[in-house]
């Protein structure tokens, strides 16, 4: 990618896109410009990965042609009353939950290439997943390059408008409902004897093997949960206890309690 990107917005959704990108080769830091509100943590940031801190919302339009919502959604509506006279002839990307064409489309001046990508947090380490929505204004050749650009962060995958928020509950909600296995069964470790960082490292390591397998061999995750588990074995007992637990419910309304929270 040889064009010039523009954060708006520098916290830790645009952190971990921003490092994905410097991490993958796909640009250089001096192709990074970035506002934020907070200069002292925007300049921190900066300093730490290399992209260049602007001032204003002018100035970061004034050096890149492609910019990256990466605010509070809450914001969003203030930053395009203001940007909008920059916007045409430049493409704007939006990571913001909720934003999505049809909320961004009476904001934008009719010739603003637009694309909604729903990203989560493990873009960072190459292992995330990006959500483009199928509804944009970016010409072709335009979007595979950016698609491209976006794989060297994950798995991307288009999705139709009316299930993005879905998409988004799962991958995007998803690391913190894992996060909180993770604390759950290393403290479960912890209490039998197993050192923090060492349960830590094993949990998410076990984690992160059992999602692979899944992925390369595109096994059913009941079939692989039953290659396990042997006939009046331990690992049973443990699905047994999980099952009466109500680990699937809880599950379930997690993700129910996100997509009403959304309406």
């Amino acid at each position: 990618m040889d064009r010039c990107i523009g954060f708006i917005g520098m916290g830790n959704m645009a952190m971990a896109i921003a490092q994905g990108f410097l991490r993958a080769g796909q640009v250089q830091p001096a192709q990074l410009y970035a506002y934020a509100p907070h200069p002292e943590k925007l300049q921190a940031r900066a300093r730490e990965i290399g992209f260049t801190p602007c001032g204003s919302l002018s100035e970061l339009m004034s050096a890149a042609d492609l910019h990256i919502m990466c605010c509070k959604p809450g914001q969003i509506a203030g930053i395009l009353g203001e940007i909008a006279p920059r916007l045409p002839g430049k493409t704007l990307l939006s990571v913001a939950a909720g934003w999505s064409y049809e909320v961004y489309k009476p904001y934008l001046p009719p010739d603003t290439r637009f694309q909604f990508i729903m990203p989560n947090t493990p873009a960072m380490t190459g292992d995330g997943v990006l959500l483009f929505e199928d509804r944009h204004t970016l010409m072709e050749e335009e979007r595979l390059q950016i698609m491209e650009l976006f794989r060297c962060l994950g798995m991307v995958r288009e999705l139709p408008s009316a299930l993005m928020g879905i998409g988004g509950t799962i991958s995007g909600c998803g690391p913190a409902f894992i996060d909180l296995l993770l604390e759950a069964f290393a403290d479960a470790a912890v209490k039998y004897g197993l050192p923090r960082a060492l349960a830590y490292e094993l949990t998410s390591q076990t984690v992160l093997g059992s999602a692979r397998l899944q992925l390369s061999t595109g096994k059913h995750p009941a079939q692989l949960k039953d290659e396990v588990c042997s006939p009046g074995g331990t690992t049973i007992l443990g699905i047994d206890a999980l099952e009466k637990a109500g680990l699937r419910a809880a599950c379930l309304k997690a993700v129910d309690a996100v997509m009403q929270g959304r309406r």
